[in-house]
């Protein structure tokens, strides 16, 4: 990252960040050029699909029987790795289709290629991970020990990356702010489908396994559907609509409203402070300008969309 971007963490990460791994995880899994929630409803609706789809895919013998099965889990996050990696693609491919006739691709290219980088780096620290825990029990005490200590390390570091994962998904907001919710969605049903086909209902009765199996993604599909519901009523972003297409809407600001009529006071619902006061140098706009994805295009300095 050089030039006018942003370093990939904008400074965030530094050596004592690696002595918790936790905070490394955060710094490196919702890298600087990743948007944020456009209001703290969004936000909270994200955090509660980021839960149901933790649900899926830790295991539900984790959060229902009350063990916490080490192996399962790491065993479930591999192939929601694998799952991802073949998914993801797909999924935004799918949807680059619908956005033709808008839109080009080469108007996303850098979202696109920096959310590729994003989930990659996931899938190989995962990988990694499951290498270090299974070639430690062909070694000897010693480097089986300290082997393990830097698996435990990644273990930890992975499980937070997910969790972050979860809410931004891979920084495909940069990309299209319905495209976490939407992959979120897709994933969640993936992951739960095989254990529906296959019967492996983790030793719970029939219609409690199928309660608990399809709970996870059918509330994140429900969450999901209310966050892009909630982002075309206030904001005008639809999923079907290419990204460069879409009305200018800052992000973390209250949704654009025309003003209410009032001819004998103050307009209301100005939700940004006294009309005809522009700043120094600038044109009066009634509604500011900006762009839809936040900070992707300040971190960058241009346009992330190449127009």
């Amino acid at each position: 990252m050089t030039g006018a971007r942003r370093s990939w963490t904008d400074g965030s990460l530094s050596v004592r960040s690696f002595l918790k791994p936790h905070k490394a995880a955060w710094a490196v899994f919702h890298p600087a050029w990743i948007p944020q929630a456009l209001d703290p409803t969004v936000e909270r609706l994200k955090r509660g699909r980021v839960i149901a789809g933790a649900v899926a895919a830790v295991g539900v013998y984790t959060f229902v029987q009350g063990g916490f099965a080490f192996e399962e889990m790491l065993e479930n996050t591999a192939i929601a790795s694998a799952v991802l990696f073949f998914l993801t693609p797909v999924t935004v491919g799918v949807m680059l289709f619908v956005w033709r006739r808008t839109g080009t691709v080469r108007q996303l290219k850098r979202p696109l290629l920096d959310s590729l980088k994003l989930l990659l780096l996931f899938i190989g620290c995962v990988m990694t991970t499951v290498v270090i825990f299974r070639s430690s029990e062909l070694l000897g005490l010693v480097p089986r020990m300290l082997l393990t200590l830097v698996g435990l390390w990644m273990a930890f570091f992975v499980m937070a990356g997910a969790v972050r994962l979860s809410g931004n998904f891979f920084g495909s907001a940069a990309v299209h702010r319905c495209l976490p919710p939407l992959l979120a969605t897709v994933t969640t049903w993936l992951m739960a489908v095989p254990d529906l086909i296959t019967g492996d209902l983790h030793g719970l009765s029939f219609t409690m396994g199928i309660v608990f199996i399809l709970g996870a993604p059918v509330t994140v599909t429900g969450l999901a559907l209310l966050e892009m519901r909630r982002l075309k009523r206030r904001y005008g972003i639809r999923l079907s609509a290419h990204p460069a297409s879409l009305p200018p809407t800052p992000a973390g600001a209250p949704p654009q409203v025309p003003p209410q009529g009032n001819p004998y006071g103050h307009p209301q619902g100005q939700p940004y402070g006294q009309p005809y006061a522009p700043h120094p140098g600038q044109p009066y706009q009634p509604y500011p300008q900006g762009n839809p994805y936040g900070s992707y295009g300040a971190h960058n300095g241009q346009n992330p969309y190449g127009g």
